[in-house]
């Protein structure tokens, strides 16, 4: 079997090599019934990375890194969450090396490692992680009209590590339930791309004004009428955004989604009613869910215990 050269100066040459080792005859088709078939790989659906056990060539702009299935799944899930625990990877790529791809993928300079508790550690993108999956978008493996997985990199806020670790977690139970149900999860959705979202709404008539001071002229009614069309809760004024939204398809094909938040026991007095009035489905992180499923249409009874992820 011929090998990879490293001194090949002749680009074509090189990348007829890549796409050999990566099997591209199996096809999109091929790819995507995997998927179908394996809810874990639903965020590498899109991506055109290595699945194999055994580690290939995944390639951005002038650098290589050889990666596996299992590595792919690791960066995408990784990126989607922007942080996710080492011992919750463990758990969803199902691989008793978990550990040895996590240092691999340190090596090469993709994720990042930083203490999360004792006996575990938070594990997030770099910039090169997040280049990587960017470069191997192939839209040619996404359906139709679907926005695509928004990937991050980087620790936003250090200090709420242990609170966003939990998303993952919480992802896990409601992915699980939504799909007993005949559900087909779609994409994630963290906090960030909603308020990112809601910003842009909010400046859309700033953009290009000198003094504006970056002070937004939408009236209440107009905030109203966004917060509906994107399926969120507004009331006391504000628009109220959930830890991460899961987008999916009902088994009729119905596109839906689901508001998720991660409480915990310093959640009190109004904090903690607004959180029960939004709507969301609540995950506790130290302890069945607060009801409120389906996206902000249902108002839950404050009274029911919450599901607990820890």
């Amino acid at each position: 079997m011929e090998r990879y050269d490293p001194r090949w100066s002749d680009d074509r040459r090189r990348n007829d090599f890549v796409e050999s080792r990566r099997g591209r005859n199996s096809g999109p088709s091929e790819r995507d019934r995997h998927c179908e078939h394996n809810p874990r790989d639903v965020l590498t659906r899109d991506l055109d990375l290595p699945r194999s056990r055994q580690r290939e060539f995944a390639r951005e702009r002038d650098r290589e890194y050889e990666i596996n299935g299992t590595e792919s799944r690791m960066l995408a899930t990784v990126g989607a969450f922007r942080i996710v625990s080492e011992r919750d990877l463990q758990r969803c790529c199902e691989s008793p090396d978990t550990r040895r791809s996590v240092r691999h993928l340190e090596r090469e300079g993709l994720i990042r490692t930083s203490p999360l508790s004792v006996d575990d550690r938070a594990v997030t993108l770099t910039d090169r992680g997040r280049d990587l999956l960017e470069a191997n978008r192939d839209d040619r493996l996404r359906r139709a009209h679907e926005p695509p997985q928004t990937f991050y990199a980087g620790l936003r806020k250090p200090r709420e590590r242990t609170h966003d670790a939990t998303v993952y977690r919480a992802y896990e139970r409601a992915e699980q339930r939504l799909r007993e149900h005949g559900g087909r999860i779609e994409r994630v959705v963290l906090d960030y791309e909603l308020k990112r979202d809601y910003q842009r709404f909010l400046q859309e008539r700033n953009r290009g004004r000198k003094g504006s001071g970056g002070r937004s002229d939408r009236t209440p009614a107009e905030i109203a009428q966004w917060a509906r069309q994107h399926g969120l809760p507004y009331y006391d004024e504000h628009v109220h955004f959930p830890d991460a939204r899961i987008e999916y398809r009902d088994r009729d094909g119905l596109s839906r989604h689901e508001d998720l938040e991660i409480t915990t026991g310093h959640y009190r007095g109004a904090h903690a009613a607004a959180t029960a009035r939004s709507g969301f489905t609540r995950y506790r992180a130290c302890g069945g869910a607060a009801g409120g499923r389906g996206g902000g249409r249902r108002t839950p009874d404050p009274k029911l215990a919450e599901e607990f992820i820890w």
